[in-house]
């Protein structure tokens, strides 16, 4: 855990003020054990229920201090006062719409607990996460999951028994200790491994147990889901971090704020699935929500039911009242599109004081330029995410929003068309395309994946080719390149003007194109193109057509002519031998040619 501004709060402080759950966010990269971690805590098997095993859908647990004491005996032996009245954990899908929990004034989550596999270190996703805990500056640790899965790893209990999590007779610093020397070399090489990848990102790391200043190094705490071994020190590390350096960031407000999270629906009744951080929320209450569509008109409803997530499970039950911090699921009155990630609090009749709070949040955490590509994500919190990332890559937002890449996307990214082609493109992050879009999205590039960084890797990779395809099409205005083989056998006019057949053997040629011969002699001004009976303006690589040529006799002055090339100025030579990274090996084996042909006349020509 780093978080410079964290410093230990007197406890006359903490007697005299109520403090709430500290949030804990689980995170990470997919299947590396972030639910079952959580299962082992609360005893439960969601994580074998979930689609393959990976994280579907944000979850609750929470975790009052009373059981954490009789479950985790070392917050007691290890001499921490446990005056925090619990967790709230949430369990996250990996990619960081969920990741990037926000509430005003920062993260939503107090701390986080990065999981990574000890065996597999840090894959794209945690990246991922690691970027968006780095930008949030949320304090976290590191649950070095899977230690079991080392070759030869012995657990303690009698005769090599699975550890229950309760009661342990040897520390897990000793278990590592008395691992046979071959394992424990393993276990060496990859702890520290993983300790220069945090490095990359500005991190000092360590096991916790060599850790002095909890506030400097980031704490590194091996577990493993399976057999429950490094939960108990896991937890003692939460609580100690909690006691001592978020006391004052958890001091409990009067007033009820929270953000949604989903709507899901029940038998055709739609919950809004919500998390409350701060103050008390009363059934009797009327809320506020912000609304991204329309920030001056924040929804204004009261709360039909209210249900609050039980103790070590992923069930609610109805409540009259829920103190911070929890989870909720809300059915309300008003019928309003409720998006996910919108900030909510308790409404006394203060529209006015509401209204600019909210707009100024969504100002704060969307910001757009006044040119740029659409962006698209499933929540405020991933929307926040991905403009982020797309800042750091210097790809300019002109507009952003929540959910499905509709046809109002479409249009705004089709007027980027006359404006720079480079920014006719919608990216959508964790969202669907909606069904009548496909069939007219024409020249429009969109760009959707569930991975963030995936995401931002195919548009940098789309715009980088584009441009050089813009750039590309800029030259050859300038300039054609060409090569044609004359087709003797297709002979159709001998002149006024000559048509005669050719193939193209390179580039492209089009109407208007200034030919010359391989000696260098001008031939003629190509007037028409007709290709299978018809006109065309313009002849591609490969393509057989009979092109017109006035001024010439076909018998007398073609005859012995066997190619032909596009006449082009020393200057222009110049700019494509500048940018050859533009075109293909026959278009730059072309000019080569017609460089060879030109300095038989003028040798230092395009030198």
């Amino acid at each position: 855990m780093t978080n410079k501004d964290s410093k230990p709060q007197k406890k006359q402080k903490q007697e005299q003020t109520q403090i709430r759950q500290p949030i804990v966010t689980v995170c990470g990269h997919v299947d590396h054990g972030k639910t079952s971690i959580l299962d082992a805590l609360r005893k439960t098997s969601v994580q074998a229920g979930e689609s393959g095993g990976i994280t579907q859908k944000i979850s609750f647990t929470k975790f009052p201090a009373d059981i954490l004491k009789k479950s985790c005996p070392l917050i007691e032996s290890s001499g921490i006062k446990l005056n925090i009245p619990g967790f709230l954990f949430i369990d996250t899908p990996g990619h960081a719409a969920f990741t990037n929990l926000r509430k005003r004034g920062g993260a939503l989550a107090d701390l986080a607990v990065l999981v990574i596999d000890i065996n597999e270190g840090i894959k794209p996703q945690t990246a991922e996460v690691i970027k968006i805990l780095q930008h949030n500056k949320t304090p976290f640790i590191i649950a070095l999951n899977k230690i079991d899965n080392i070759s030869g790893w012995k657990t303690p209990g009698k005769q090599g028994a699975k550890n229950t999590g309760g009661t342990q007779d040897i520390s897990l610093k000793q278990s590592i200790s008395s691992q046979q020397d071959r394992v424990k070399q393993v276990f060496n090489e990859r702890y520290m491994t993983l300790i220069g990848s945090l490095n990359n990102y500005g991190f000092d790391a360590d096991l916790y147990y060599n850790i002095n200043d909890f506030s400097k190094k980031i704490a590194l705490v091996p577990t493993s889901a399976e057999t429950n071994q490094g939960l108990q020190e896991l937890i003692m590390v939460l609580c100690g971090l909690s006691q001592k350096y978020l006391s004052e960031r958890l001091e409990l407000g009067k007033d009820a704020k929270g953000v949604m999270l989903e709507v899901k629906t029940e038998k055709t009744i739609n919950y809004n699935e919500a998390i409350l951080y701060d103050g008390e929320l009363s059934r009797q209450d009327k809320i506020a929500v912000a609304n991204f569509e329309n920030p001056d008109k924040p929804i204004i409803t009261k709360i039909r039911i209210l249900e609050e997530i039980q103790s070590l499970s992923n069930k609610f039950k109805p409540s009259e009242k829920a103190v911070a911090s929890t989870g909720l699921r809300m059915q309300l009155v008003e019928k309003a599109n409720v998006l996910p990630g919108m900030p909510f609090e308790v409404f006394k009749d203060n529209l006015g004081e509401i209204k600019e709070k909210f707009k100024k949040e969504l100002s704060e955490n969307v910001k757009t330029d006044k040119k740029g590509i659409i962006a698209k994500a499933d929540s405020l919190g991933s929307l926040e995410a991905l403009l982020a990332l797309l800042k750091e890559k210097n790809i300019p937002v002109v507009k952003a929003g929540i959910g499905n890449v509709s046809k109002t996307d479409l249009i705004s990214a089709k007027a980027n068309l006359d404006i720079n082609e480079l920014d006719a493109v919608i990216v959508g992050f964790n969202v669907d395309v909606d069904e009548e879009v496909g069939p007219i999205k024409g020249k429009i590039k969109i760009i959707t994946d569930d991975v963030i960084y995936k995401l931002i890797e195919d548009l940098v990779e789309f715009r980088q080719e584009k441009a050089k395809e813009i750039e590309k099409r800029r030259l050859m205005e300038l300039a054609t390149i060409a090569k044609v083989d004359v087709l003797h056998k297709y002979v159709f006019r001998n002149t006024k003007p000559a048509i005669f057949g050719v193939k193209i053997k390179a580039g492209k040629i089009n109407s208007g194109l200034n030919l010359i011969d391989e000696k260098g002699e001008k031939v003629g001004r190509i007037k028409n193109i007709q290709s299978e009976n018809k006109s065309v303006e313009k002849a591609n690589k490969d393509m057989e057509v009979a092109i017109s040529v006035p001024g010439i006799n076909f018998e007398r002055q073609m005859k012995d002519k066997k190619t032909l090339y596009s006449d082009i100025s020393e200057s222009q030579f110049k700019k494509f031998k500048k940018n050859k990274d533009l075109l293909s090996g026959d278009e730059i084996k072309t000019i080569q040619e017609i460089a060879e042909i030109k300095r038989k006349e003028k040798p230092e020509w395009g030198m």
